[in-house]
Formats: C-alpha cells, sequence, structure tokens
C-alpha cells in the first residue's frame, strides 16, 4: 500500500541540521522516496498545533502515503512510538503523546502499533536519547513509505483505545449563540480558526452581511467584545475591518481584513481561550 511519498513535520525548524539528518536518514534507506516537508515552524513543544496541521494536511495527499511528525517534548522518556494506520490508508509516524488526537476524531484510525525499537532503530544510536525524530521516526518511516517492511513488522499492535489523546472543547450550542475555543491561527496573516464548525454555526441562521457580537475570553479575563459583520470572504468588509467567515476546513474563522487579528488583540491559542458568537438584539 506505501507509495514512496514521505511527509515530515516537527518544531526543529530549519536554521540547523535536524531536519537535513532527518532527510538523509530516509534517503539512505531508499533514494528513491519523494520526500516533502508538511512544516518545521510548529510552535516548539506544542503537541496540539501538530495534531492539527496534520488533520489539516492528510486528507489532500494519496492513499499510501507515510507522514512523520515530531513534535516530542518526551523524547527519551517511557512514552510509546507508534504508527497508525489511518480510515483513509495513511501511515502516521509520531510519538504517542496526543500527537493523533485530530487524526483520531476526524479521519479516525483503523489500528495502531507501537514501534519495535529492536527492529525498526537506526543501528548503533542506541546510546541517543534526544533524536528519536531521526533514529526511530523518520527511519521506520522511511522503511514503511519504500514497502521494506509491511504495517505488520512495525511492531506489536495496541488497542486504539489506548491512544493518548489531547482535551478538545466541543462547541456549545445555545438558542441564539454558540461557543467554542480558537482552536489555532492562520499563523501567518494572524486570522482565529476556532472550533466552531460551519453546520454548528448555521444554527444561528446566519446570513452574509449579518452582524454578530463576538466575545473572546482568555480563562475568565474579557479580551475582545465587537460587532462583526459575517462574510463570504475577507474583501467583503473594509481594510482593517474584522470579519466572520468559514475557512477552508468549514470552521468559524475570525480575521481582520489585511491585517492581524491574533496581534491586534493579543488573543492566543488553546482550549483556555474560549469564543461566543451571538446573534444581536438577543439576551441569553
Amino acid at each position: 500500500m506505501s507509495n514512496h511519498l514521505l511527509v515530515l513535520q516537527s518544531d526543529f525548524g530549519l536554521v540547523d541540521g535536524a531536519v537535513a539528518a532527518m532527510v538523509g536518514v530516509a534517503l539512505q534507506e531508499e533514494p528513491t522516496l519523494k520526500i516533502h516537508n508538511l512544516t518545521h515552524d510548529i510552535t516548539p513543544y506544542n503537541i496540539f498545533e501538530a495534531s492539527y496541521r496534520l488533520f489539516q494536511t492528510v486528507e489532500y495527499w494519496p492513499e499510501g502515503t507515510t507522514f512523520v511528525s515530531v513534535v516530542d517534548p518526551g523524547v527519551g522518556s517511557k512514552r510509546k512510538s507508534v504508527v497508525a494506520l489511518t480510515e483513509n490508508n495513511q501511515f502516521i509516524v509520531t510519538p504517542d503523546n496526543g500527537t493523533l488526537t485530530y487524526i483520531k476524531t476526524h479521519v479516525g484510525i483503523k489500528a495502531v502499533r507501537e514501534i519495535s525499537e529492536v527492529k525498526n532503530r537506526r543501528k548503533n544510536t542506541e546510546y541517543s536519547y534526544t533524536f528519536h525524530g531521526r533514529d526511530v521516526y523518520a527511519y521506520t518511516g522511511a522503511k514503511l513509505a519504500s514497502g521494506h517492511i509491511s504495517f505488520e513488522e512495525v511492531g506489536p499492535e495496541l488497542p486504539i483505545e489506548a491512544v493518548l489523546e489531547l482535551p478538545v472543547v466541543d462547541t456549545e450550542i445555545l438558542e441564539n449563540a454558540v461557543r467554542g475555543a480558537v482552536d489555532i491561527l492562520d499563523v501567518r496573516f494572524g486570522s482565529l480558526w476556532t472550533s466552531i464548525k460551519r453546520e454548528e454555526f448555521n444554527t444561528l441562521s446566519p446570513e452574509f452581511g449579518d452582524r454578530f457580537e463576538v466575545t473572546i475570553f482568555n480563562n475568565d479575563m474579557l479580551v475582545y467584545q465587537n460587532q462583526v459583520t459575517y462574510g463570504k470572504s475577507f474583501a467583503d468588509v473594509r481594510i482593517g475591518q474584522p470579519i466572520i467567515y468559514i475557512n477552508s476546513l468549514y470552521r468559524v474563522g475570525l480575521a481582520i481584513n489585511q491585517g492581524s487579528f491574533a496581534k491586534a488583540y493579543n488573543v492566543g491559542v488553546g482550549s483556555n481561550w474560549r469564543i461566543e458568537i451571538k446573534k444581536l438584539g438577543v439576551s441569553l
């Protein structure tokens, strides 16, 4: 089922040789592999972000593609190293530290196997405890992507329910409002991507041009409250004005036309950043 496509993601950045080392290990295993980068700019140690970026990306890749995701603040600890086979017949090679959260919830996992480091670790690296991205994940991913090992040869099968999941915020649907979390940023442009799905927002019967009261809290602290227009795309409001829109993942987004909403209002991401969108003229 493997198709010789290997896609890498990490929080390593490109300022040193870490990513190049992973690529080199993969090409030593199989020089004909086609290696691509999802991103290496995950915020350091941010497992949730790694999980979301996989979810954001995997559906656009062919069946049989192997993804290696290394955001591993617990490297060298007793956390497991795993390969997940998704419902779309793709492989995810990663630490079992929550990285599979969004894949498990929104894509689906058929099976999970723990990587056997006896068989699937680079030789003579047993005393290297801090670069499993090179010695275990890139190496195993390359063997799998090239067809040099089967999924069954990765290691022993684990129960899917044992896969570690990070806490996520469920959308709360009220009579005249929806509440969720700011999951992640459209980093380059500073737009907020929320956990609220399009169909959940549609319970408010929105029409393009309608205005809604948007409130953002960081824990219990009010960070932002204003009336915001719902539009089809950014140009539906003047430059510098905020807009509610549906993003490419069919989630509710909040942006400033040609500006960064996150920077303008110092908004962060995660389960402690909550957002409420309420129809105007209605008291809850």
